[in-house]
């Protein structure tokens, strides 16, 4: 399995509307779901602090690839929209789970 972590603060007031977009039942898991190997997204709220974190999971770097390839110009759509919502966003890596 390939994962996908990144970092986010949310503006300040757009937590709401962050959580909601980047849940796992939100706009980009929706956008994902397009690919069937798309496995989920899950998304870490911070107790203290302001930083999230969301992990994407796919059945492998290249379907994530594929994916991208795919739906393009819907996915920086997407990310534009997002962008007022943000003050802060990071790639913190990908990896590759060692349970398979």
């Amino acid at each position: 399995m390939h994962v996908i972590v990144w970092e986010f603060e949310p503006q300040a007031g757009q937590e709401r509307e962050f959580e909601r977009i980047y849940a796992a039942d939100g706009d980009w898991a929706a956008l994902f779901r397009r690919s069937p190997e798309f496995q989920g997204t899950e998304l870490l709220r911070p107790r203290a602090g302001r930083r999230y974190l969301t992990i994407d999971r796919w059945t492998s770097a290249e379907a994530f690839v594929a994916f991208r390839d795919r739906w393009q110009a819907n996915y920086e759509a997407l990310d534009r929209a997002c962008e007022a919502l943000t003050a802060y966003e990071a790639l913190v890596g990908r990896f590759e789970s060692s349970t398979e």
